[in-house]
Parts: C-alpha cells; structure tokens; sequence
C-alpha cells in the first residue's frame, strides 16, 4: 500500500501557512509526515502546492517522496490524484494496492491509527475505511484497490469525501474522536496550543 499526505493548501482561512505552524516541538507538516513513515504502511507521498519550497526543509531527512501538484488551486482531487499517480510511478516497487489518505492539520494522529484503518479493512474486507468523528466520516481514509479508479476519476475541486458520500454501504469505520481537532483557523490554533499549557 502507499500513503498520502496532502499538503497543497494555501490555509487561506488561517492566513499563514498551517503546514509549519509548531506543534509539540515540530512543525505540522513534519509530525504528520514522521507519523505517516512511523505507521510503515508503505511508500509516503507528500503533496505539496501553495508552498512548496517552504514546506521542503520541513521533510529534510525523512523518508518521503515530494510531489508538487501544479493544478492546487483547483481542489483536494487535483492533489489526490498528483499523489496517486506519484505512487503509482514508484520505481522497482509494484503499484501500491490501497491507498491511505491524511492531511497535516490533524495533530492527533497516530501511527497506531493509521495502522488499525489497516487492520480493520481486512477483517471487513470494505473498500473504504474511514475515520469517524463529530458523526462524520473523514480523513485519515484508506481506499482499497478496488475503488482507486473512482478516486483517480475525482473531479479536481471534490475531495474524497464524496466518494464516502456517494457510497455509505462501503465504508467501515474507525472511531477517532480526536480527529475533530484540526487547524483552520487562528482560534483552532490558539485552542490546540492552549490545551497542551
């Protein structure tokens, strides 16, 4: 399988770029990008758009292949399907069979959770397994191979919410409470770094 991580954004509604904000000693992006390679899913492709040469220093030493999606701006599908087709080009390694998608603004993520979407799409044998947090099913998501062709044919501006949205009966899901925390906006951030003081 491959991992995913998407950090094409340009944090319009933060105003500055969440990618680096500091969290726990370490900037967003490389938590989530060390979480992502401690999870040994598989290769890490890290999307980048908006910012990309700010956000290389960030991954400097990781084990991680950065792929730049020209097209950012026109949505989360552009850059899924970047990654995706980033993976998919990974050389002397077959094409990942499934794919695990995850954002950098969710710093409550773990290695363990990543691997329990893992565990529990064998043993449901769903195509789709998603988080579930707040009643919604979101990212981190891992899509099985069988499902990859719906998620490379995304429109560019949908992201792979609505393929959950689209097809309820394929999705198992992982509780992940915590998943509700992201960083949209100075508030989130001030209440996240808040709660660690």
């Amino acid at each position: 399988m491959g991992v995913l991580l998407l950090a094409a954004g340009s944090s319009s509604r933060l105003g500055r770029p969440k990618q680096l904000l500091p969290y726990e000693g370490q900037s967003l992006l490389r938590r989530a990008a060390t979480t992502a390679v401690e999870a040994v899913l598989g290769p890490v492709v890290v999307v980048t758009g908006a910012l990309h040469a700010e956000l290389l220093p960030e991954l400097t030493g990781l084990p991680v292949r950065v792929v730049h999606c020209p097209t950012w701006q026109a949505g989360m599908g552009a850059s899924l399907k970047t990654g995706l087709a980033q993976l998919q080009l990974q050389q002397h390694q077959p094409a990942p069979t499934s794919i695990l998608v995850l954002l950098c603004d969710q710093p409550h993520i773990t290695p363990t959770l990543l691997r329990q979407l893992v565990v529990v799409q064998l043993a449901t044998q769903q195509p789709i397994v998603a988080t579930e947090y707040n009643s919604v099913r979101g990212v981190p998501v891992l899509f099985a191979e069988s499902v990859l062709p719906l998620l490379q044919a995304l429109p560019d501006a949908a992201g792979a919410q609505q393929l959950l949205r689209q097809h309820p009966e394929w999705v198992a899901t992982v509780p992940f409470p915590a998943g509700a925390i992201d960083v949209d906006t100075e508030a989130h951030y001030a209440a996240l770094v808040g709660s660690k003081e």
